[in-house]
């Protein structure tokens, strides 16, 4: 296993978590103007969650130290986009 493949792997979870928690983020932003904001909350949640396990079994290829890489990513774009909301607000 290459270590240029396990920073890719490292790469991809940052982008999938980005884009996890940017779409919370966004979907919490939305609820007040929702009109049904119960269905505006499970589809961002579906969509969220099915487009981060695509990308997780595509990264994956089957190996657990691809996994862990991705999920490594994944954990440090959660503090990222945490830290970076907070100082926006």
């Amino acid at each position: 296993m290459s270590v240029a493949l396990l920073l890719l792997a490292v790469a991809a979870g940052l982008a999938l978590g980005v884009m996890f928690y940017g779409g919370l983020w966004m979907t919490v932003r939305a609820l007040p103007a929702a009109p049904h904001p119960v269905v505006l909350t499970l589809c961002s949640l579906a969509l969220r969650t099915a487009a981060v396990l695509a990308g997780l079994l595509l990264v994956t290829r089957g190996r657990w130290q691809n996994a862990l890489a991705c999920l490594v990513g994944f954990t440090a774009a959660r503090a990222a986009v945490s830290r970076y909301w907070v100082k926006c607000t």
